[in-house]
């Protein structure tokens, strides 16, 4: 029979071999935010399991100290956390050349993963949660330092294998393979579900990567200020009538969240020139933002909040307000005051409604967090009562000439599971979309996502400030503003970028481009590197994509073919990437919106200079737009059509995207009509 000594002497990596001896158990810092208790539900046998699943991870003779430990954890807060494993102090990046490693990749992985742990970057560090509520790195601190061993030891010949968190290990593969491939609770059908992921991350055999987070690509906050930015500045040209050329100079926005992406609205829409007053209930958060300087002034009565940014608006000023309160406080006051406001949204983290990624209304930030603990089921009926009068009064802003969109995070699909099935457009289930509309369907996916234009972003991995200087002025360099309105709007966006003090943790940018614009800037920085212009760079995207992700509720919104349902565009997005060679790629369910409602695919490239990464660039970045334009162009999208009839007359010879016949809709419906009344007279 194998025993442990016999498993011990066929590993090469373990923790023993990374501490020697069991560590102390690091100190706590006073005022760093701590995720709320998950809940708690195992039977018995699975509470035995759960805890044999986390000592797998360490060796026998520690086993006496570390179960009963492990086990505290797991009824305290819910998960097996592996506190003990935490290293001391604060986690931060530090540039590249600081950490050990025998390729370029897995140095470049180290950093990322260092920075989505940040305590300036991280919602709650202690528990691995990067944002999103629920968004992790991996689930505990074991994997944590396997992850990073294994990074440590791996050379261009090899690919480190992460499932949920947990490294299966190092593979023989070859320089032309991806370094990194990750995938997150990728759940068998049958049981793609809340309640069955609850189990299993209760379990540990389960990780909610979020999007960018278990993909090793977070850079704050910013990574959605962008995509915030040119929603809001479009929600303006297609709802409030401006031109182009204007911006929202005395127009006021009201929303709410600021921990994590959320974090992004009031800053983005300062860029956009306009007023906003976002909500949040947890002071921490705020007061994050507001030493940033992301909002400028903090309040906590409705009525000052409303007169500060009205005189702003009158002298068209920008002003980015927090709210310290809960957003139907501040809904209900302007609804009972008759507030004007231009553009509402919702930004808190429905998709995890019911663990603390809504606070409900009635209740203060701390009450939240101890009813969560103490009283999960009364915790729920909150969040339920709150849910259906915020969509009440969004209901009433939207009739006095409010424009309310979802953004993404799962607001109208939170409303609807609180037993609201008015938000739905058929009267009965979301399978035709909500009343209101996603972010996606008016705005991101016609004017974005049908061309091509999407998240780019770019981590300089030495951490020179004077490198991502260089690498802004070179992207604006490769932008023809002339070319479309969208490329008006980035290069703005790209000249105005370091002025606007966007970074939080690494030296990193991001940037809307199309297929043609990412591969061009791409190429440039590589031969920047190439000359020694620059230091290596880390290329990525959020999920939140043209083609990385299938999210019926977010990313593909306006997909009106039925095939918003389907997974099939990820999929090939994680598997084509892998093939061309990206060096990380990433397959998560959930995303921004819950699990079970989103696949998500995402990737990472190390520009090392060579000419090897230009052949990847040439095919990758391509391939990793083109093939969601393609879906888009199939679903009758008529910007995607004509994005995909230009793709195919410039890649005679080499790509060829297969475009949509158009049926006359008038005639389609004649024939049905008459086919049904004549079978059902």
């Amino acid at each position: 029979m194998i025993d442990n000594h016999q498993i011990a002497a066929a590993m090469s990596v373990r923790l023993d071999q990374v501490f020697g001896d069991l560590p102390t158990m690091p100190t706590f810092v006073d005022g760093i935010r701590r995720a709320p208790k998950r809940q708690f539900s195992l039977s018995r046998r699975d509470t035995e399991l759960a805890l044999k699943n986390a000592l797998r991870y360490v060796p026998k003779e520690w086993h006496p100290l570390l179960a009963p430990e492990f086990l505290n954890e797991l009824l305290t807060r819910g998960r097996v956390y592996g506190y003990r494993f935490r290293p001391e102090g604060r986690i931060r990046w530090r540039p590249i050349d600081s950490y050990q490693g025998n390729c370029l990749e897995g140095r470049a992985f180290q950093v990322m993963i260092d920075n989505n742990l940040d305590f300036e970057i991280a919602l709650y560090p202690y528990e691995l949660v990067t944002y999103g509520e629920t968004g992790q790195v991996c689930q505990n601190w074991m994997q944590y330092h396997l992850i990073r061993r294994y990074l440590e030891i791996m050379t261009r010949d090899q690919t480190l294998v992460v499932a949920s968190g947990h490294p299966l290990g190092l593979f023989a593969s070859s320089g032309t393979a991806p370094r990194v491939i990750i995938t997150n609770a990728l759940m068998v059908g049958a049981f793609d579900n809340t309640e069955n992921w609850r189990r299993a991350a209760a379990l540990g055999v389960a990780n909610y990567g979020q999007m960018t987070a278990g993909g090793w690509m977070y850079i704050g906050p910013q990574g959605i200020v962008h995509g915030t930015y040119s929603t809001v500045l479009n929600a303006g040209r297609l709802k409030l009538g401006l031109a182009r050329e204007e911006n929202l100079a005395g127009r006021l926005f009201v929303s709410s969240g600021l921990g994590g992406m959320s974090g992004a609205q009031g800053k983005a829409v300062d860029i956009a020139g306009g007023v906003s007053i976002i909500a949040e209930v947890d002071l921490s958060r705020i007061q994050t933002r507001h030493d940033q300087g992301w909002v400028s002034a903090v309040v906590d009565d409705p009525h000052e909040a409303f007169a500060m940014a009205k005189l702003c608006q009158q002298k068209r000023q920008t002003m980015a307000i927090a709210f310290h309160g809960n957003i139907v406080d501040l809904l209900e006051y302007a609804v009972r005051h008759d507030a004007t406001i231009d553009l509402l949204s919702d930004q808190t983290s429905c998709h995890a409604a019911y663990e603390g990624g809504y606070c409900p209304q009635g209740l203060t930030f701390d009450e939240r967090t101890e009813m969560l603990r103490a009283e999960p089921l009364k915790f729920r009926q909150f969040v339920d009562r709150s849910l259906k009068r915020h969509y009440e009064l969004v209901q009433t802003l939207v009739e006095r000439g409010t424009y309310f969109f979802d953004y993404g995070n799962s607001f109208m699909k939170a409303v609807y599971d609180a037993g609201v099935k008015s938000i739905c457009r058929n009267g009965k289930d979301p399978l035709d979309g909500f009343v209101f509309p996603s972010y996606v369907e008016d705005i991101m996916g016609p004017l974005l996502f049908d061309y091509g234009y999407g998240p780019f972003r770019w981590v300089c991995l030495n951490g020179e400030r004077e490198d991502l200087f260089k690498t802004d002025r070179a992207a604006m360099a490769c932008i023809d503003p002339e070319r479309r309105f969208q490329d008006r709007d980035n290069y703005v966006w790209i000249r105005d970028a370091d002025r606007h003090q966007l970074v939080v943790g690494t030296q990193a940018r991001i940037l809307y481009l199309d297929a043609l614009g990412r591969m061009t800037v791409a190429l440039k920085f590589n031969e920047m590197v190439r000359r020694g212009e620059i230091g290596p760079v880390m290329l990525g995207r959020d999920h939140h994509d043209t083609g990385g992700t299938d999210s019926p509720f977010r990313e593909t919104a306006n997909i009106k073919d039925g095939s918003n349902i389907m997974a099939d565009m990820a999929t090939h997005c994680f598997a084509g990437n892998a093939a061309r060679g990206m060096s990380l790629v990433a397959l998560h369910n959930g995303g921004g919106v819950g699990i079970g409602k989103a696949i998500n695919g995402g990737f990472g490239l190390v520009l090392d200079g060579s000419e090897r990464v230009d052949g990847i660039i040439c095919l990758a970045i391509p391939w990793d737009v083109m093939g969601g334009v393609a879906r888009r162009a199939w679903a009758r999208n008529e910007n995607a059509i004509a994005t995909g009839i230009h793709f195919n007359a410039g890649h005679q010879g080499t790509d060829h995207i297969t475009l949509p016949f158009l049926a006359d809709d008038e005639a389609v419906a004649k024939l049905v009509e008459e086919a049904l009344d004549d079978a059902h007279p």
